[in-house]
């Protein structure tokens, strides 16, 4: 006589059994197929970000209209702040270079004073340690480079693709939606309608949030970076809003490169200040900018971030660790809508 709670307990783990193997099917089948879905996820930011300049301009002009100025629009302004940070890079690299030549130089007299006291042999034996593992591994550092080239073309034809699907969603993604709800059967268009409206509203929520509390820490650090007169300040800044796109870690990961840079060309003092400024802004973008801009999105706990990021990154790497937060947010949004359905 098998027991009730034996029954249940039975009962509960084939259902998470099935849903164990419908998760492995469903991933690996994205894993194969990783550049159309991250075409996908790229379109659906691009469209939560354009719409609803698309719609307001759609009320003066006809949609297709509005649509391409929108696109236009946003191309153009990243292409010239790309090509910005291009010339930037390239007027200052000669002074850049002999900063950062200037600066190893002030690094090693700084290492080798108080408290350190590391012996100038040991410094002059690190360079050429560094020198001579370059030239011994210039074959994989040649090939790498190489993979590197391969995955430009590849991120290009993700970028092409994205701005393709990026047209038809903005134009007409909610034709698209209820055509697809009509190939479903009638008894379960309804709950699919909802669970979808809710993922929308909660999706385009936290892309919206996200970008603007990425561009007010960009901005942040942008000031501090001028006001310190640490080089590259427009290339970092242009980082720091990449890197913000990344939930708890690609801020921190960001202005440790500006503090890099800030110690190989302003020194120390300057390094250390840009170091504080992670925890300053980590203060602001906590307790104030994600609070009162996410408001819209759903919440949930910095512990299910921090878990949701790193088994994303486990899983597909930095690419799993900016897909993961917003999916469980989408998740917990749906299953939320669906259970409290009054």
């Amino acid at each position: 006589m098998v027991s009730p709670g034996l029954r249940r307990a039975s009962g509960y783990a084939w259902r998470l059994l099935v849903l164990g193997v419908a998760g492995y099917a469903a991933f690996t089948v994205l894993e194969r197929l990783q550049l159309p879905a991250v075409a996908i996820f790229l379109a659906l930011v691009v469209t939560s970000v354009l719409r609803p300049v698309a719609d307001l301009l759609d009320r003066v002009m006809p949609r297709p209209l509005a649509v391409l100025i929108t696109l236009l629009s946003a191309v153009l302004l990243l292409a010239g702040l790309f090509t910005l940070v291009g010339e930037v890079v390239a007027s200052g690299s000669a002074q850049l270079g002999m900063e950062f030549h200037g600066g190893l130089g002030r690094i090693e007299k700084w290492l080798e004073g108080p408290p350190f006291h590391v012996p100038p042999d040991t410094v002059a034996g690190l360079q050429g340690k560094i020198a001579s593992f370059l030239a011994s591994h210039r074959s994989m550092l040649i090939s790498t480079a190489v993979t590197g080239a391969s995955r430009v073309v590849e991120a290009a034809t993700v970028a092409a693709l994205a701005l393709f699907l990026s047209v038809f969603f903005i134009h007409s993604g909610d034709r698209m939606w209820h055509w697809g709800l009509h190939q479903l059967p009638t008894g379960s268009r309804s709950t699919c309608d909802r669970a979808g409206r809710v993922a929308w509203r909660t999706f385009a929520g936290y892309i919206r949030g996200i970008v603007i509390v990425a561009a007010s820490n960009a901005v942040l650090v942008g000031l501090a970076l001028w006001l310190l007169q640490v080089p590259l300040a427009l290339p970092l800044t242009l980082l720091e809003f990449f890197a913000t796109l990344i939930p708890l870690v690609g801020s921190p990961i960001a202005m440790a490169i500006a503090s890099v840079v800030a110690l190989a060309t302003r020194g120390p003092v300057t390094a250390l200040i840009v170091l504080g400024l992670i925890v300053v802004i980590g203060q602001i973008e906590g307790h104030l900018l994600h609070p009162l801009v996410m408001s819209w999105a759903v919440r949930i706990h910095p512990v299910a971030v921090a878990l949701s990021v790193t088994a994303g990154a486990v899983l597909a790497g930095v690419i799993g660790a900016v897909v993961a937060v917003p999916l469980i947010s989408v998740a917990w949004a749906v299953i939320s809508a669906l259970r409290n359905r009054d």
